[in-house]
């Protein structure tokens, strides 16, 4: 199945939503938990994700704790803050005002 690129200005977005799903994960359980939702469509390449990542901890919307995963390996996990979920609620919305505005051109193209 063919892979389609994340629409820019939508990565935030989905890793916060991710995480407030999931509660605590750590990055390749975020890329692939956004793989598995979007039925294999959207794939999360790690030059993007943990740039992205890196960012949030600096905003302040997400926490991150060293851990170690079901394989044994070392690994960061990351959980959404107070502030993480309020930029989630604004993601959303700002997401949903451009879907419908993009909605509104196609349809009467």
């Amino acid at each position: 199945m063919k892979r389609d690129e994340i629409p820019p200005g939508t990565l935030y977005l989905l890793i916060l939503k991710t995480l407030a799903l999931s509660g605590e994960l750590h990055g390749f359980e975020i890329a692939d938990s956004i793989q598995r939702a979007s039925e294999e469509v959207l794939q999360v390449e790690e030059g993007s994700l943990y740039p992205a990542l890196q960012r949030m901890l600096v905003k302040g919307w997400v926490t991150a704790e060293w851990g170690v995963t079901a394989g044994n390996r070392r690994a960061r996990y990351y959980k959404l803050t107070a502030a993480g979920r309020k930029q989630l609620t604004l993601e959303m919305s700002q997401f949903q005002r451009v879907i419908g505005a993009i909605s509104r051109v196609i349809q009467t193209a």
